[in-house]
């Protein structure tokens, strides 16, 4: 019999190609991918964010453990789509224009995708157009924008505007965050959520929406 545990631990330790090797196997002796996001992996996360907050982990430990989720959660998104298991919601995801650090936004992706919700990635650079076409397309309810340097904060009002401008505004919930940006700024422009860091987002998100984790 396959200790899950180990799945658990791997997420927490970072250690991606354990966590890898621990949810093949376990879907191999047919446990329900659902299961393992939901008992093992979304528990490891916590405990993550935890330690972070507790100043047990710094950033390097939480990248880890964030690539380890991942590496786990490529197996099972299939699984889980093929099933036709609903995500949590869906996540337009993106640095804005102009910007192009991408550590935190993909710190949050991995996060996200761990948590159960689906998320388009955008990547860097991101135009208002392009998120815009990502809530369309995609059916995205969720978009979350990531802004690094001062300079690049007002896209992210730019961005409000052109989802309200698409008509588009009410059909989604908007998150922010990135290392200048602050509570203050996100009611500034009519933001749904603010965290001010990743370890965060997966609880805020589920706050937004009004779903119970």
């Amino acid at each position: 019999m396959i200790d899950l545990k180990v799945l658990h631990d791997a997420v927490v330790d970072g250690d991606a190609a354990t966590a890898r090797q621990a949810a093949e196997q376990a879907l191999a002796t047919g446990i329900a991918p659902l299961q393992l996001v939901q008992e093992y992996m979304m528990p490891a996360m916590a405990e993550v964010g935890r330690r972070f907050e507790c100043n047990e982990y710094y950033m390097p430990e939480l990248l880890l453990s964030a690539r380890a989720m991942k590496a786990a959660f490529e197996l099972i998104r299939p699984l889980l789509a093929a099933s036709g298991t609903e995500p949590v919601g869906r996540v337009a995801l993106g640095t804005v224009r102009g910007d192009l650090h991408d550590i935190g936004k993909n710190l949050v992706g991995a996060m996200l995708e761990g948590g159960g919700f689906e998320v388009f990635d955008l990547g860097v650079n991101v135009s208002p157009e392009q998120f815009v076409a990502a809530v369309k397309e995609k059916k995205a309810n969720i978009v979350a924008m990531s802004a690094l340097l001062t300079t690049t904060m007002p896209a992210m009002k730019t961005i409000m505007d052109a989802l309200k401008q698409a008509e588009v505004r009410d059909k989604v919930k908007v998150l922010i965050g990135g290392a200048p940006v602050t509570q203050k700024y996100a009611d500034e422009i009519g933001a749904d959520g603010y965290s001010e860091g990743a370890d965060g987002v997966v609880a805020m998100t589920h706050r937004v929406l009004g779903v119970r984790p």
